[in-house]
């Protein structure tokens, strides 16, 4: 027993030495899948060999296995050991508050902040309720048999109760807001609740997510001046949606074969052969958007520099990515990372370039109103 018990401790040292090794995603992936094992978001580092000296690690899914067992399960449920959708659900809040600030000043910290713990606890509450939602299809997909739902580790009912934990924490948040924002991030939660449904109903259920992802995009901007300014809330929420059309369907071609088997729809096999095209298109859009969004908002030399950038990475990713390879479309999905980051940067420094408004200014543009 003894002998057992040293055996599985060092495959466990050795599963967590090997997230430090560059490139691991790729290799890793490659074995889960010979093996039936899931892929993409649900990946799990094989034990394999790796350096010795660094024993520990500190991503995401190290912390939860970390975690008590009992916990665990509710963790992988919310998915806080795959952090990027929190990450993609996260940025467009933070474009939008940075959009929102002072000329010449950095972003509300406070927001930045509060908006983060709302899109754990909000991301966590929307994988609940599609797990919820899809169990009896997820027993049935390699990928996500392991699902906490699925495999049993989680009956519905304290599935439901922890959605209602969730739930609750994130209203919390919300309450933290002014009144209008308060509303408008309620009225979100349809879709949160729906959306999961679109994939039985709609090829398009990428655009329904899209909805629902970005709608901080709208919120961010709110918290910050107390409603919506049309003129830039909208166009930045557009690019939102259309960001999340290339990602989301970039990412959707790795379940493709599993989907048509199980009878789930989505814009991978809307688009198949032609999925370059349309991306070149939403592309397009989402930097003529956001072009936009830079003039109604003063925006500066360092925002449409950023906005090269990022239109250069959605060429490269468009035309790179191979969408016959799920590990090739699982590391383009979370590139969109750097790209969410690139355009946030580029809003603060744009920002900051800004000329400060001190009180003289500000009489100043009050007196040309009134007269």
């Amino acid at each position: 027993m003894l002998g057992s018990r040293t055996t599985e401790f060092a495959r466990c040292l050795r599963a967590v030495a090997l997230a430090w090794l560059p490139g691991w995603r790729g290799r890793s992936l490659a074995l889960a899948r010979a093996a039936g094992a899931p892929h993409g978001g649900d990946l799990q580092p094989p034990a394999s060999p790796g350096p010795r000296g660094r024993q520990f690690s500190l991503s995401a899914a190290a912390v939860v296995d970390s975690a008590p067992r009992p916990l665990q399960p509710y963790l992988r449920l919310m998915r806080l050991d795959k952090p990027i959708g929190t990450w993609l659900l996260y940025l467009p809040c933070t474009w939008s508050i940075g959009l929102a600030a002072e000329p010449g000043c950095f972003p509300d910290w406070y927001m930045l902040s509060l908006f983060g713990t709302g899109a754990i606890l909000m991301r966590g509450a929307g994988c609940t309720i599609n797990d919820m939602w899809d169990q009896d299809y997820d027993k049935k997909v390699a990928r996500t048999a392991n699902r906490p739902i699925a495999a049993g580790d989680i009956s519905t009912f304290q599935s439901f109760v922890f959605l209602g934990g969730q739930l609750t924490l994130a209203l919390g948040v919300l309450l933290c807001l002014n009144y209008y924002s308060i509303v408008l991030g309620a009225s979100s939660l349809l879709l949160v609740i729906i959306y999961p449904l679109m994939k039985r109903i709609t090829y398009w259920p990428q655009l329904a997510l899209g909805l629902t992802f970005n709608w901080g995009a709208l919120l961010g901007w709110s918290a910050i001046k107390g409603s919506c300014d049309p003129s830039v809330c909208l166009p930045l929420y557009f690019s939102g949606v259309v960001w999340t059309l290339i990602y989301d369907t970039i990412y959707a071609h790795q379940d493709k074969r599993d989907d048509v088997l199980i009878g789930l729809k989505s814009t991978a096999l809307r688009f198949g052969e032609n999925t370059k095209q349309w991306l070149s298109v939403f592309s397009v859009a989402m930097l003529g958007a956001l072009s936009l969004v830079g003039v109604n908002s003063g925006q500066t030399a360092p925002y449409y520099t950023a906005l090269g950038a990022v239109g250069a990475h959605l060429v490269h990713q468009i035309y790179t990515v191979d969408i016959h390879r799920p590990e090739d479309c699982w590391n383009k999905f979370i590139s969109n990372r750097t790209l969410g980051l690139i355009l946030f940067l580029g809003i603060v420094l744009g920002n900051l370039c800004k000329e400060k408004k001190t009180d003289k200014t500000k009489k100043s543009i009050e007196n040309r109103i009134e007269n």
